[in-house]
């Protein structure tokens, strides 16, 4: 196995991380924390929204998920590494709790995205999200 072979095994765990760092930083709400896996001149297009750069992004972020409690499931992750850029795609089911009494709102969608890799190590730069089907009543955002 070649250096660059290794390297490779490398950058896709730390995308793959992102990946799944994504459903965690919206699951547990941890906006403020957005320039930990998102570039600062994100594009996000979801059924939340479209919208561009990483405080807007984490703006509409608090706004789509301001309810008891989401689980997003990211699965299927594929990777496709260009140097220090990257595409990848993934499964998502989200469940939006707004309320513990009521039937919960699911989401099957089909996640794609970028990343890149600057002085700070692998952030994703575009996140799209293509849905698939849904269940239950969508919450409103404010």
């Amino acid at each position: 196995m070649t250096t660059a072979d290794l390297q490779g095994i490398v950058d896709r765990q730390a995308i793959a991380d992102l990946i799944s760092g994504l459903g965690l930083w919206l699951d547990e709400k941890r906006f403020d924390e957005a320039r930990s896996i998102l570039s600062e001149d994100v594009t996000v297009d979801s059924p939340g929204g479209s919208t561009q750069g990483v405080d807007l992004v984490a703006d509409q972020a608090r706004r789509n998920h301001d309810v008891d409690s989401t689980q997003h499931v990211i699965t299927n992750i594929v990777i496709d590494l260009e140097g220090d850029q990257a595409t990848a795609s993934a499964n998502l089911i989200a469940t939006f709790v707004e309320d513990a009494d009521e039937a919960p709102y699911s989401l099957g969608a089909r996640y794609g995205f970028r990343a890149v890799r600057g002085p700070e190590g692998w952030r994703l730069s575009r996140v799209h999200v293509t849905p698939a089907w849904s269940r239950g009543r969508r919450p409103v955002v404010s």
